[in-house]
């Protein structure tokens, strides 16, 4: 996909190649942070069929604006959720989870969470092509 039609998934930056955290991801994300202080968030844009691996955040929650193209969320042991732009995700900490983009177009959230001493991210498996391609 090319970078342009990137560009066009939000009003938000694109930002760069998501390569610092590629390891945790199927196929290609990008990553632009858009504020520092107080509150860490940043727009993450997946191409698509692009999604992270399941991951647990320790010692601090996350929230996700959906701010375009269209998306899954999932809990472990829950049915997974289809996003659209506008809708918002409460991620509690210690809580496993996936997202990222439906297979044929891309997506973009805003991820937010306050900084904690202490708090971290746990990269669990992948979510694999056969469990990815049961989503409708």
């Amino acid at each position: 996909m090319e970078i342009k039609e990137l560009k066009k998934v939000s009003d938000f930056l694109l930002g760069e190649e998501n390569t610092a955290y590629a390891p945790y991801f199927i196929g290609k994300s990008y990553l632009s942070v858009l504020n520092t202080k107080e509150v860490f968030i940043s727009n993450v844009t997946f191409e698509p069929g692009c999604r992270n691996n399941w991951h647990i955040h320790h010692g601090s929650g996350q929230i996700l604006i959906c701010v375009g193209g269209h998306g899954w969320y999932q809990e472990m042991g829950k049915e997974p959720q289809y996003l659209k732009s506008g809708d918002v995700v409460y991620i509690a900490p210690e809580i496993k989870h996936w997202h990222g983009a439906v297979a044929d177009e891309p997506f973009a959230h805003l991820a937010l969470s306050i900084p904690v001493e202490g708090a971290s991210n746990q990269w669990c498996e992948a979510v694999t092509d056969e469990e990815y391609s049961k989503l409708k």
